[in-house]
Order: C-alpha cells, then sequence, then structure tokens
C-alpha cells in the first residue's frame, strides 16, 4: 500500500481499532485551554530555562514519559514499606517521593515547550500528556495516603480514593462537552506541589506529624490535608457539574463535540464508580480496610482506561462508548463475591493485572495507530522516511498545536 492510500482501518495486531474518520479527525484536533493557576506564572521561568537546556534530539513524549516511570518508581518504594497505609516508612523515602514528584512534575510542564522548541508538535504529544497524568494522578493519591497513614480511616480512604479519580475523568467530561480543557486558580499545579510540601514534612519530622492532635477536636492533623483536598475537589466536580448540565456542550443543541448527549460519559464512570463501592462494602475479607494499595491501583487503571477513552473521544470527536473491556474486571470482582469463587485478594490481584494490561494494550495500540496514520515517531523526533513526504507532512501538521497551543501545560 502507498502512502496515498488510507486504509479502511488502523489497527495493531493487538486488536483496538481507530477508524479513519476518528484518525483523520484527531489529526486536525486543535488544543484549546483556558485559565491560569496561582502558582504556574512564578514558575514559569524555571520551566522556560530548564527546557533550553534539554537536548534537541530529546522527543517531548519521552519527556513526559520519563517523568512518569520516576515518579512511579518511588511511589512503588514507598508501597513497600507501607502496603496497607499505615506503617511510618524511612525519611529517605518521603524525600525520594518528593523528588520523583518534582521531577514528573517539571517535565510535564515543558514537554509542550520541547515540542514547540523542536518543532515535532503533533496531537500525539496532547493524547499521551493526558494519558500519563491519568496513570500519574493513581501514584500521586496513593503516595499522599501512605505518607499521611491515611489507611487508619477507611471511609475516608475510599471517599479521597473515588473522588480524586472521578475528578481527572470530570476534567476531561467538561472539556468533551465545552470543547476547551479549563484550568482554575487552585489547579493540578497546586496540588502537586501540596503533596510535595506532604513528603518533606514526613522526611524531615516523620509520619508521626500527622497523628499529632489539633488542640481542643480531638482530631488527627492528618484530617487537615484530607480536608482541604476533598473540599477543594467537590468544589471543582461542582463546577464541571455545572458546564456540563447548565451550558451544555457546543455541539448542536447542547450535545457534545462529537454531537452526543453530554450525559453519555456518566455510564462507564458510573459503572466503575459503582462497583467499587459494592466492592468495598460487600467485601467478606474487608479488601479495602486490609489492603488499600491494592484497591486504589485496581480502579485506578479502570478509570485510568476510561479517563484515556474519554480524551480520545474528545480530541477525534466520537461517541465516547458506554461499556469497556477494563470494566469487566471490576464486574468479576462483583460477581466472585456472589459465588465465592476464590478469595477476595486473589481475585483483586487478578483483576490489577487484567486491568493493567487492558490499559497498557490500549496505550500502545493508539499511539500505533496514530504514529502510523501521521508517519511519525513516538520516542523520537525524526520523522519515519516515506516515499510520500507531503501527504505525511500535511497529516502531521494539521495539529500543530498538540503539547501546549499557551505558556501552560497539557495536565
Amino acid at each position: 500500500m502507498s502512502a496515498t492510500e488510507k486504509p479502511t482501518r488502523a489497527s495493531s495486531s493487538l486488536g483496538e481499532v481507530l477508524s479513519v474518520n476518528q484518525l483523520e479527525r484527531l489529526a486536525n484536533h486543535k488544543y484549546s485551554a483556558s485559565g491560569v493557576s496561582v502558582l504556574e506564572p512564578i514558575l514559569q521561568p524555571y520551566w522556560r530555562w530548564l527546557v533550553e537546556q534539554i537536548p534537541l534530539w530529546w522527543a517531548p513524549n519521552a519527556l513526559t514519559l520519563a517523568g512518569l516511570v520516576i515518579n512511579g518508581l518511588t511511589t512503588a518504594i514507598l508501597m513497600i514499606y507501607c502496603p496497607d497505609s499505615r506503617q511510618p516508612a524511612p525519611s529517605w523515602c518521603y524525600f525520594l517521593c518528593a523528588l520523583g514528584l518534582f521531577i514528573y512534575q517539571t517535565l510535564d510542564a515543558i514537554d509542550g515547550k520541547q515540542a514547540r522548541r523542536t518543532n515535532s508538535s503533533s496531537p500525539l504529544g496532547e493524547l499521551f500528556d493526558h494519558g500519563c497524568d491519568a496513570l500519574s494522578i493513581v501514584f500521586v493519591f496513593i503516595g499522599t495516603v501512605m505518607t499521611v497513614q491515611l489507611g487508619t480511616f477507611p471511609f475516608l480512604y475510599f471517599f479521597t480514593c473515588i473522588s480524586t479519580l472521578f475528578l481527572y475523568y470530570m476534567a476531561h467530561w467538561q472539556t468533551f462537552c465545552s470543547g476547551t480543557l479549563q484550568f482554575g486558580f487552585f489547579d493540578v499545579t497546586e496540588a502537586q506541589i501540596g503533596v510535595i510540601l506532604a513528603y518533606l514534612l514526613s522526611g524531615f519530622f516523620g509520619p508521626s506529624i500527622w497523628e499529632v492532635q489539633i488542640p481542643y477536636t480531638g482530631f488527627e492533623t492528618k484530617l487537615i490535608p484530607v480536608a482541604v483536598s476533598v473540599t477543594a475537589g467537590l468544589v471543582k466536580i461542582y463546577d464541571y457539574f455545572g458546564i456540563i448540565l447548565m451550558r451544555g456542550g457546543v455541539g448542536k443543541n447542547g450535545s457534545t463535540i462529537a454531537g452526543t448527549s453530554v450525559l453519555s460519559p456518566s455510564f462507564p464512570i458510573g459503572i466503575w464508580m459503582i462497583a467499587a463501592v459494592w466492592v468495598w462494602l460487600n467485601s467478606p475479607t474487608k479488601i479495602l480496610e486490609n489492603h488499600p494499595v491494592l484497591f486504589a491501583m485496581t480502579f485506578g487503571m479502570v478509570s485510568s482506561k476510561l479517563s484515556n477513552k474519554l480524551v480520545v473521544s474528545h480530541m477525534s470527536r466520537s461517541e465516547m462508548e458506554i461499556m469497556d473491556s477494563c470494566l469487566v474486571g471490576p464486574l468479576l470482582l462483583v460477581l466472585n463475591q456472589y459465588l465465592r469463587l476464590t478469595d477476595d485478594y486473589v481475585a483483586m490481584w487478578l483483576c490489577f493485572l487484567f486491568c493493567t494490561v487492558d490499559l497498557l494494550r490500549y496505550a500502545i495500540n493508539v499511539c500505533t495507530a496514530i504514529c502510523n496514520y501521521m508517519n511519525i515517531h513516538c520516542f523520537s523526533i525524526q520523522p519515519v522516511p516515506s516515499k510520500a513526504s507531503s501527504s505525511s507532512t500535511s497529516h502531521r501538521n494539521g495539529g500543530d498545536v498538540a503539547h501546549l497551543s499557551s505558556e501552560h501545560s497539557t495536565h
């Protein structure tokens, strides 16, 4: 097949597919965002200086992935010492997590600048950035609750987990409706800085600082960051629902940019949420109380996949499907509690492995399909050799605002 011919489907051996129409719309996608958070202007000079130190051959997506891997590895080390989010860890673990998150935040902030600097912007960059953020937020949440030892409050642990992951999904749900990613006065950058400060406090003073009683209240200090984060999250969720339900979408008759109902993304995330509540409340072995990190990782993988699917639907202006393969795992967990086929702990591990493989399979397949269609590499700047360079160049430049079209990053 020549470079000028388009296949009817863009697929890989992994089975997932994107239609040519989806790929065409995705290739012509224009990044749109509004709003600036309070700390972003302060950090911009540092980010502009740092990106100038990055070699020109370093691809933007490679920067994003490097930050994600570092953040994931540092959090995994903390998991070894705090598997149930109750035990203290050595001070160096908290310092390491603070460094890992700072590196992730920095690389995530400069990847778009590197894309513009090297003239390598593409819609794949925006999609890759959001995809890594969807997974990173799981690591950040788990690292935070392990640091403040929130495992001693199972209800707060569960509520904070679900609201945090749901908030990220909501951010892209309203983007799917409005066509513009909205940043608030207090947003991702501020939340990440807050988590870094929590790591540093635990490193300097020990995690016991979160068990100090607040005078005249009887509450522990760990409830302060929880109350702040939950309150801020609920306010953001309320704002997002206001955009979705009150303003409606920018499509015909108030529909999404894909022309579908603004409520269509509620179905898959609703199934995810109901399954999470059911598994928590009906577990005979108290799976959340005894294995909170495994619980959060499992349902975090599912929410990451759903968020990625929503971003793809937004960028390709296509329908958000009600069911997805990642929901099979949580639904089987519910079924297992009825049939008692195996222990909850074993079932949760099997679900985690299935959902992780499913997420990676989808991510690899989508990136491969986009790279093949647009004739680019994911982790290198040089374009793929082509006999019809003019045709491939037109695809590649169709969305030449991928990582950033303004001075803040695509969080």
